[in-house]
């Protein structure tokens, strides 16, 4: 990734259309319980970029939202239910989910919330307890 690139991404059934320009800040796996409930999954595959780095192109008004916990409010399209992005007001970041970016090559640094893995993944990655000490976390690393 150059940085310059520009990625179309959006909701199952592409009524909300957004595009991301640049490159993330991060990509990485997500083992928290909030994540898994979230994306349906044993684990979610996420993308970390800056607020001005997003842009909805179509379908503001679809976009729907509920904050489990005040520093993450997670966003979806009302007319389909698909996920769209969460919104890390803490960190000033927008956490996209790497399936709903369309072309883009997903290429993860890390593991986070590994203490609470359902699915162990054995890919040489650091493994986060939690998370990184600059995003608020022990920046402790687990053994794979």
């Amino acid at each position: 990734m150059s940085g310059n690139e520009t990625y179309n991404g959006g909701c199952f059934c592409g009524k909300v259309q957004f595009t991301l320009t640049g490159a993330p800040v991060l990509m990485a796996y997500c083992h928290c319980d909030s994540c898994r409930h979230w994306s349906a999954g044993p684990v979610s595959a996420f993308t970390l970029w800056q607020p001005e780095d997003m842009d909805v192109m179509h379908g503001e008004d679809y976009i729907s939202g509920y904050n489990k916990a005040a520093e993450s409010g997670r966003k979806w399209c009302r007319s389909c239910g698909g996920h769209l992005f969460t919104d890390h007001s803490e960190m000033a970041l927008i956490d996209v989910p790497a399936a709903v970016v369309s072309g883009f090559l997903f290429k993860p640094a890390l593991h986070v919330n590994y203490q609470e893995t359902v699915l162990h993944i054995r890919d040489g990655l650091p493994k986060m307890k939690d998370l990184p000490q600059e995003a608020g976390g022990s920046g402790e690393l687990l053994a794979e």
